[in-house]
């Protein structure tokens, strides 16, 4: 077996290395392993038998081909490059190795169909995916490789793949679009597939924005879910996929005419939402219907205390992505709300009609967070740790590794807010630079929640040492009881009320803490102290 291509490669790597900077040592032992290793195998339909084999890897600098045949010598093979063998007619087990700058190697197993005859019994699948990309896959027998045509372009080159392969496209615009694949053997005659797919410029809905503290969701990346016993009944009529659309869960209804979505083990008491919203696209639907059904105190259908109604929206938009808002005073017939378990979806042209849903969820309206209040004090009687309206003093953290919430920082209208979700407590640290609140007489924080029921605020001196149980630290925490929800909410403490806290020149610590604990959330804007 020679190697000598690969020898020299090595040698002469070895000889750059050596005349580059000392200081630049490369490890070549921490390089890994050749990775995706694989070949085009494509071969004449000329009854030859030669069949070229066109590898494929990641860092290789050497292919090596065993054919598996009679052959006892690999073909040798540099990267981009190709190698042509001769065969009889037979099924062949072809290892193909990948070696690295390194000489460490990788290496893959295929199966090569050598025949004569026209190929059989293929199989193609086409997948018509989001973003205006197709995938196709193929099989068949005996056959050594496919070609596979996409349509868009008369004179187009076709992508050439083998059994177990997926050739991907995209097309610069959404239409219908005539896909061809055919199967070689190593005979002049092929076998062929054809068929018209439709491409649509299908993206990912549209997020949210409604405050989860004010969402009831059914489906949706965006919130945390209720549970939903089936999102297709045995009695309805349509086909469930649930796909993925650049990372974010959909669901697809094919040959839609009605589809049943029930909640029957936990029916959804909706009492407190003012409004119902899903995110519907489709290429083809003329009309689209909502249904929502509940099933009463006894939670049985047709139990007798039954109510439903259903809304129709006449000529939806196509090719893009609805978000249908309907306030649930809409829902006429619906006149209780407490126990909605059933949710219907209608399309047309009835069971000839794809939809795609996303965002099922009811909300409250009147719960919007807005932008908390601009203070209103001058700069220089505030000493501000967080704020859009001042210039804030360092802090090194908002939330400390021993605290029990999650922290997310976002924004409303441009203005930046702290928002903690499952609150227990939270510490905030300035343990760098402590904040001097000596000549200041008040600390303030806004604060919004549609949840809490008690808030608490504790201000801690880690004393004139700097740390935390260093002997000289005090503290004292102020409690709110049933604050108000809904609204953003200004505290302003006289720094007279921290009875506990007799120092204020090394204030290096600020927790806030709510109730229920770990079930709340909570937005936190303005905190400062001032005079």
């Amino acid at each position: 077996m020679k190697r000598i291509p690969f020898i020299i490669t090595i040698m002469l790597l070895t000889l750059f290395i050596s005349c580059s900077q000392d200081t630049n040592d490369v490890d070549l032992d921490a390089i890994a392993a050749p990775t995706n290793i694989g070949a085009l195998m494509k071969i004449t339909q000329d009854n030859s038998g030669n069949v070229t084999f066109i590898p494929t890897g990641e860092g290789v600098t050497q292919f090596e081909i065993y054919y598996g045949d009679d052959s006892t010598e690999p073909g040798i093979v540099s990267p981009g490059g190709s190698n042509t063998h001769t065969y009889t007619e037979g099924n062949f087990q072809v290892k193909i190795v990948g070696i690295g700058v390194n000489g460490k190697t990788s290496e893959t197993t295929q199966e090569l169909t050598v025949s004569f005859l026209q190929p059989t019994d293929l199989l193609v699948t086409i997948t018509a995916g989001s973003n205006l990309s197709v995938n196709v896959t193929a099989e068949a027998s005996l056959e050594t490789f496919f070609q596979v045509y996409f349509g868009e372009n008369p004179s187009e080159t076709p992508v050439e793949i083998i059994e177990g392969a997926t050739a991907t496209y995209t097309y610069a615009a959404a239409g219908t679009y005539q896909i061809r694949v055919v199967a070689l053997s190593g005979g002049s005659a092929t076998l062929e597939y054809v068929e018209d797919v439709v491409i649509t410029n299908l993206f990912a809905a549209p997020a949210p924005t409604v405050p989860a503290s004010g969402v009831i969701s059914l489906f949706s990346d965006s919130y945390t879910n209720v549970p939903v016993d089936t999102w297709k009944t045995s009695w309805s009529q349509a086909n469930l996929d649930d796909i993925d659309i650049s990372g974010n869960a959909t669901k697809k209804y094919s040959s839609l005419n009605f589809v049943g979505i029930e909640a029957t083990s936990t029916p959804i008491n909706a009492t407190s939402m003012t409004h119902f919203h899903t995110d519907v696209w489709s290429s083809d639907f003329t009309q689209f219907k909502v249904k929502l059904v509940d099933f009463g105190a006894n939670g049985t259908f047709a139990g007798g205390d039954d109510v439903e109604h259903e809304i129709v929206i006449a000529s939806p938009a196509q090719e893009t992505w609805v978000s249908i808002d309907i306030p649930l005073s809409a829902f006429t017939g619906l006149t209780t709300r407490a126990h909605i378990a059933q949710l219907i979806y209608v399309g047309a042209p009835s069971g000839n009609t794809t939809v795609y849903i996303d965002n099922v969820y009811f909300y409250n309206q009147g719960v919007s967070l807005t932008v908390a209040p601009t203070p209103t004090l001058p700069a220089a009687n505030v000493i501000s740790m967080f704020s859009d309206a001042y210039t804030n003093v360092p802090v090194n953290t908002w939330r400390t590794n021993w605290s029990q919430a999650n922290l997310e920082d976002i924004a409303i209208n441009g203005n930046a807010i702290k928002k903690y979700t499952a609150l227990d407590f939270v510490g905030i640290e300035a343990t760098t630079s402590p904040i001097n609140a000596t000549g200041m007489t008040h600390f303030h924080t806004d604060v919004w929640s549609s949840d809490f029921t008690t808030f608490k605020v504790k201000l801690v001196d880690f004393g004139a040492n700097g740390t935390f149980g260093g002997g000289d630290d005090k503290e004292h925490e102020i409690i709110y009881t049933s604050p108000a929800q809904n609204t953003w909410i200004s505290l302003d403490i006289p720094l007279s009320s921290f009875t506990g806290l007799t120092t204020r020149a090394h204030i290096a610590q600020l927790i806030y803490a709510g109730a229920p604990t770990a079930n709340t959330t909570v937005h936190i804007d303005n905190v400062y102290f001032h005079n």
